[in-house]
């Protein structure tokens, strides 16, 4: 079912998000919006907001953020097709008549549910009778109590390759085969694709049956300890988390998701009381999952084994956080000793160990930093250049500029202070700021540039970081790799990116050297409002604050790219792009309002300075800065 941008708008506009609310939840007048005790975690002191002008709900406390569409699919828990179709009913718009085609796929998805339902019940079945033996005992070697079992849903495939079309016969072999309990190789017969394993059933987040994985009861040379079902209309392992729907209603109460490596770890932990986990299923941990996560609490917690393999699938969805982190959303870590896996641990320490860790997790930003660091030996300055790399190759990848900022200077500070002896305090006295060397700017190269600056300069941070760059020529190199993008995503600075490299290019190696700007540019903007361009301001603020502008700058046209994207793909999968579509116009306001009050924080912060060096007794060197 096709539902464009335009008409998701239109319904949002014509329900009033407050009434929607106001049915499960009382609200009470504040001003121009709405107030209450959040609906999503629970406090006595009301920090959860309506705005009907603004057309989202936020809490303060939990972060809970949404307009009326994902009130109805989180609060009410309604899938996305069924909540928009109950608000235009209410609306009183008609919903887009669906594909054809579309409406076939999901009444074979409905019939798919129930042959998925029987080959459940039917693998129950075998655990329980003669053939199930060998199946128990496994059961019964692992400690796995009676409730665990018939909780968790056991099960047992017999040795053979043709007992599941016997027993579903009532069902037709295509859609036994669809569901992938049947392989169909070519010309040959369809055969069952589970023999002589334990079996668990796979459930989507309603608890439905989606699909099984097996497990091997006796090592055999060439198969596969584990094996799941493959991706059918039902069932997309990347998109699906093992015993989610089990663990989302008991994170409610611990405010703790556990991501544990398979579903056997699942089990081993519920069986040992810590019901609030779950797994992939063969792959590593998705963006699709992360975000799964992320809307039951702001920190999941990864327990992947204490080997190689189990660090580096941390690092994996370390690596696939990375890019999508935004503020109170991000991954903590807990690495087990080496060599075990949860059982192993709760087996030889008990429940209390493993509570211990799981209370105490390392954070992202942490183990990212601890895994770069004991990579490789840094013996050579080639090895500690190399780790600095790294450091920042993965600092790059975060999409959301201030959390990018904040990473790039906690790690490299990390690894100045791990590679090399602290530095030289610099002494800043009253009355003799460093002033840096200017150097002319040639006529050829400032006549250049004053055309571009003109022409791709249009707004006055634009302007602006130009002029910082002038002051801070050296720093134009260092942002060589954002200035590209910038000029990728928005064509109009690109003769502007060229001018500054060209710039750039002919300077000599000096860091503070400064290039004249009185050669026929135009003008700074207020030169009080950025660091940057304020005389006597302390070069390595200026240098920072540049550096956050540069990011401003490149963000908005990212992000309207990224909203272009989502809203391209609109047709192929509407809810993740209205999902999509719903993250990026958060984040485009957020940062309207930074460039909003950008440099004013600051420029009121030196002014208070100010008035503080001049009307301290004691010299300014005793407010020194690293």
């Amino acid at each position: 079912m096709a539902l464009s941008p335009q008409w998701l708008d239109e319904l949002r506009a014509r329900v009033t998000l407050s009434s929607v609310i106001m049915r499960t939840t009382k609200l009470q007048r504040a001003g121009r919006e709405w107030k209450a005790c959040c609906p999503f975690h629970n406090e006595k002191t009301p920090s959860f907001t309506v705005s009907d002008e603004k057309g989202f709900y936020h809490c303060f406390g939990c972060g809970a953020h949404g307009d009326v569409i994902r009130w109805m699919t989180d609060q009410r828990g309604l899938p996305f097709m069924d909540a928009v179709k109950e608000l235009a009913a209410e609306a009183g718009m008609e919903v887009p008549r669906p594909d054809p085609r579309e409406a076939q796929r999901a009444e074979k998805r409905a019939s798919l549910v129930d042959v998925m339902e029987a080959a459940q019940n039917w693998f129950v079945e075998n655990l329980h009778d003669d053939g199930g033996n060998k199946a128990r005992e496994y059961l019964r070697t692992r400690g796995f109590s009676r409730r665990i079992v018939e909780q968790f849903g056991f099960g047992y495939a017999p040795d053979s390759k043709v007992a599941m079309k016997g027993a579903l016969s009532s069902f037709e072999e295509p859609m036994l085969v669809e569901g992938g309990l049947l392989i169909s190789v070519d010309d040959k017969a369809p055969y069952d694709r589970f023999r002589d394993r334990l079996m668990l059933p796979i459930q989507d987040a309603r608890g439905r049956v989606i699909a099984f994985g097996g497990r091997i009861l006796e090592s055999r040379d060439g198969v596969a300890k584990y094996l799941n079902s493959p991706d059918t209309p039902l069932f997309d392992k990347g998109r699906t988390l093992y015993n989610l729907h089990r663990a989302g209603p008991a994170s409610r109460q611990t405010n703790r998701l556990v991501v544990v490596e398979g579903y056997m770890d699942v089990i081993a932990l519920a069986n040992a009381g810590i019901e609030d986990a779950v797994a992939p299923l063969g792959t590593a941990l998705t963006e699709t999952q992360i975000e799964l996560l992320w809307r039951m609490v702001d920190a999941p917690v990864l327990c992947f084994d204490g080997d190689n393999a189990g660090q580096r699938a941390a690092m994996r969805a370390i690596a696939r956080a990375l890019p999508m982190l935004r503020p109170g959303k991000t991954l903590s870590i807990v690495r087990l000793p080496a060599g075990l896996d949860p059982d192993d641990l709760l087996k030889q320490k008990g429940v209390k160990a493993m509570e211990a860790l799981l209370v105490e997790p390392a954070s992202l930003l942490d183990t990212l930093w601890q895994f770069e660091r004991d990579a490789q030996p840094l013996r050579t300055p080639e090895d500690k250049a190399g780790l600095k790399q790294r450091l920042i190759d993965h600092t790059d990848t975060i999409q959301h500029p201030d959390i990018r900022a904040l990473y790039k200077r906690e790690l490299l500070q990390r690894f100045s202070d791990f590679a090399f002896p602290p530095r030289e305090k610099r002494d800043w006295k009253r009355g003799a700021p460093r002033v840096a060397p200017i150097t002319p700017l040639s006529s050829e190269a400032a006549a250049k540039l004053a055309r571009a600056l003109r022409g791709g300069a249009r707004d006055a941070l634009t302007s602006a970081i130009i002029h910082g760059f002038l002051r801070f020529p050296e720093e134009i190199a260092r942002h060589s790799e954002t200035l590209g993008r910038l000029a990728r995503l928005d064509p109009k600075t690109t003769e502007l990116v060229e001018s500054l490299f060209e710039v750039s290019e002919t300077l000599d190696s000096r860091e503070g050297t400064a290039i004249s700007v009185a050669q026929g540019l135009p003008a700074p903007p207020d030169r009080n409002r950025y660091a940057f361009l304020r005389e006597g301001s302390n070069p390595v603020d200026a240098r920072e604050e540049l550096a956050e502008a540069v990011s401003l700058l490149v963000e908005k046209p990212a992000l309207e790219s990224a909203m272009a994207a989502a809203t391209a793909r609109f047709d192929e999968d509407p809810e993740g792009a209205f999902a999509e579509q719903a993250r990026l116009r958060e984040q485009l306001a957020m940062m309207n309002e930074r460039l909003k009050t950008f440099g004013r924080r600051k420029a009121a912060t030196a002014a208070e300075l100010e008035i503080i060096r001049t009307s301290a007794d004691e010299p300014v060197s005793d407010l020194e800065t690293d």
